[in-house]
């Protein structure tokens, strides 16, 4: 079972259209990263490269056929 630093509203992350890549600013410093198909797929952890730190990402996933189920 993971343990998150927290939880956080997938708006309050910044998107980067470039590299599909969202991203939020973690306490050490670095950002939190999730990229647009890990959502896709269902993922809801961000993770940060320079520590151990995890979020739990809160976002509407679009429905099987991209219809109006949700959206990132």
């Amino acid at each position: 079972m993971a343990v998150f630093h927290d939880e956080v509203e997938i708006e309050d992350f910044e998107y980067d259209e470039e590299t599909g890549t969202y991203s939020y600013p973690c306490p050490c410093g670095d950002r939190f990263l999730i990229t647009r198909e890990d959502l896709e797929n269902g993922e809801d952890v961000a993770t940060c490269p320079s520590c151990s730190l995890i979020l739990r990402v809160i976002y509407d996933q679009v429905g099987a056929e991209g219809g109006p189920a949700g959206r990132f």
